[in-house]
């Protein structure tokens, strides 16, 4: 069997528990909160027409999140929420879910192919690239900690004002 195909197979697999459990969750979180205080909120016109519009055009906003990055949890936690008919959700899933999986298995395999050819041919500039990627990975993660403490700390002149 082709390794694409194996690889793609197991991500479809993975990706359809992973987005159908999401899916669930969400539906498992809006009747708890349609029990709770929110059910007030929950139930007002305005939540209603949302509910409604998600239920009804959701479908190809699940599809098209599989080719996000980040969206694709909520969009799938939104539509259990909002109660999207399975009748709509699974065949968003399976298509999105299909797409997702063929992406990162063709992708995936480059890559590793690449990197593979790469050490195998120029072990040497192999473990340099390796080496330039994890120093660039930390120096992002250190500027990202380092903003947010910058971001968190009050202003000078905003500490001065309220003395």
């Amino acid at each position: 069997m082709d390794k694409v195909a194996l690889t793609a197979g197991a991500l479809y697999v993975i990706v359809l528990l992973r987005a159908g459990g999401t899916f669930a969750v969400g539906w498992l979180a809006g009747a708890g909160a349609r029990r709770s205080r929110l059910s007030g909120r929950i139930s007002s016109a305005r939540f209603l027409r949302a509910e409604r519009a998600i239920q009804r055009w959701g479908a190809p906003v699940v599809a098209v999140s599989f080719l996000t990055i980040g969206f694709q949890t909520a969009a799938n936690f939104l539509a259990g929420s909002m109660r999207m008919p399975l009748s709509r959700y699974l065949p968003a899933l399976f298509v999105g879910g299909a797409a997702w999986a063929l992406i990162y298995a063709t992708a995936g395999i480059g890559v590793l192919e690449v990197l593979a050819r790469l050490f195998a041919e120029r072990t040497a500039f192999g473990v340099a690239a390796v080496a330039a990627l994890l120093l660039a990975a930390c120096g992002a993660v250190l500027y990202r900690r380092r903003r947010a403490a910058r971001s968190a700390r009050p202003a000078p002149a905003a500490a001065a004002e309220e003395s």
